[in-house]
């Protein structure tokens, strides 16, 4: 029980630490309307990240996990501006290699490596 409460409790103070540095940051630069928005949003870059989370889960429930592993990583790498197809699939390739090795093999999580239950 110590090993996820200090680990919890270690992200909640980096996520702090970054949230802290990002608003003292940017009062040095003053926005023309002070919106939350960027001038220019990255709507497809958001709409890549966001997906695949939720692809994991879906794609994990039915496939198992090395396709959700893969539809994760392919798609939030998609969200890069400088990301290319074929970045994406090496990226999602060695993603999916190592995630299995590890969480399957290594730490013997109970999911399924390829076909999942619904």
């Amino acid at each position: 029980g110590f090993m996820p409460t200090a680990l919890g409790v270690l992200l909640i103070v980096l996520g702090i630490a970054i949230a802290g540095t990002a608003v003292v940051g940017s009062s040095d630069v003053e926005d023309e309307d002070n919106n939350l928005l960027p001038a220019h949003p990255q709507w497809f870059a958001w709409l890549c990240i966001l997906a695949g989370p939720f692809l994991f889960i879906l794609v994990g429930s039915v496939g198992g996990m090395a396709p959700a592993t893969f539809a994760c990583v392919f798609v939030s790498a998609l969200g890069d501006r400088e990301s290319t197809w074929k970045s994406s699939l090496i990226l999602a390739s060695v993603i999916t290699i190592f995630g299995v090795l590890l969480f399957h093999y290594v730490l013997h999580i109970p999911m399924p490596v390829i076909g999942g239950r619904l």
